[in-house]
């Protein structure tokens, strides 16, 4: 039944396809977690009367995030060709996708943390800094801790955000289901290629929302 709907797909290619799809993706939520949660942290702690304020540093930094948030995704890889090839040595395959999908992410990641933080309750940061804690202990013992519900939403988001990304770096050669649906799809009119890399796509990002969602209940006891 498949192969009467789906005569032109490959199996073995579509699953090449799908690993590249969903290596890229898990190494730039890495990526983006970690980068976009420090950019987060730098946006609040220093916008105004919160612990390190200061002007200079949340201007800089937030001119940088919304430089990279409004940069087109698609532009932005072709900004980033220079920097890839000379990090990696090549601008081709799936590795060479990862700079430009963490660097485009984090941003808009930062953004999404830095929201989270400003809904924990003043009182709660407040109590901790009467008690003496240090801004370390602050920021992994109150801040985190207490804004982690929306700090998953927030990756949940980017990270489906992320596979729309990757169909994108896929159609200049950086590899996965956009670059099967595209090259072994489109420019052969083989449409039911397409249709599947399609549907397999959605499918990633099912999994992902209900996952992110399901972890967000978890840790969320309001």
């Amino acid at each position: 039944m498949l192969k009467e709907w789906f005569p032109n797909v490959i199996p073995e290619d579509l699953w090449i396809a799908t690993q590249e799809t969903l290596y890229m993706t898990s190494i730039a939520v890495i990526g983006t977690l970690i980068l976009g949660i420090i950019l987060g942290l730098l946006l609040f702690l220093t916008d105004r009367g919160n612990l390190w304020e200061n002007r200079v540093i949340y201007g800089i930094t937030a001119i940088v995030v919304n430089v990279f948030r409004a940069i087109p995704f698609i532009i932005l890889i072709l900004l980033l060709f220079p920097f890839t090839d000379f990090l990696l040595g090549t601008i081709r395959g799936w590795k060479a996708a990862l700079p430009a999908l963490i660097i485009g992410a984090a941003p808009f990641y930062a953004r999404l943390v830095e929201i989270g933080l400003k809904e924990v309750d003043k009182g709660v940061i407040e109590a901790a800094k009467s008690m003496g804690a240090r801004t370390h202990t602050i920021i992994m013992k109150v801040l985190l801790p207490e804004s982690m519900p929306a700090l998953i939403s927030g990756i949940t988001v980017t990270a489906i955000a992320l596979i729309g990304y990757t169909a994108m770096a896929g159609v200049i050669g950086a590899g996965g289901l956009g670059n099967l649906a595209y090259l072994q799809g489109f420019q052969r009119r083989d449409f039911d290629v397409v249709l599947a890399c399609t549907i397999l796509i959605i499918i990633i990002v099912f999994i992902l929302q209900v996952i992110g969602d399901l972890l967000t209940k978890a840790i969320d006891k309001r």
